[in-house]
């Protein structure tokens, strides 16, 4: 018989793995072997202290009114404290010059957004 690559066909591939089909061992090997599987979930910038914040800059943006201020990790520091988390601080810099007040404490105040 003639060989099938001399016919000018591709020879036979493996089927496709389908849901219910055993998941091959070179998958569950590349899976051990990643180092970012490894490592620990990152933590949210809102819930990080101050002093583990590597940033220069931190920023927080209201989701009502648009408005997003800014200051210096520096300056954050030095005046609310390098244990105080950042949603803290975010929330009193946007308090202190919001906009958004109907004289309702449940929809007073801006939403804030960390950056």
């Amino acid at each position: 018989m003639a060989d099938s690559a001399a016919l000018g066909r591709d020879p036979p591939r493996p089927p496709a793995i389908g849901p219910a089909d055993e998941v091959p061992a070179e998958y569950w090997h590349s899976m051990m072997e990643d180092a970012a599987a490894d490592a620990s979930p990152r933590l949210s910038i809102r819930t990080q202290r101050l002093s583990e914040i590597p940033r220069h800059l931190l920023r927080v943006g209201c989701r009502r009114c648009g408005r997003i201020v800014e200051i210096q990790t520096a300056d954050a520091v030095r005046l609310y404290g390098a244990e105080t988390e950042w949603k803290t601080v975010g929330q009193r810099l946007l308090d202190n010059t919001c906009q958004q007040r109907t004289g309702r404490h449940e929809e007073d105040g801006c939403w804030p957004s960390f950056e």
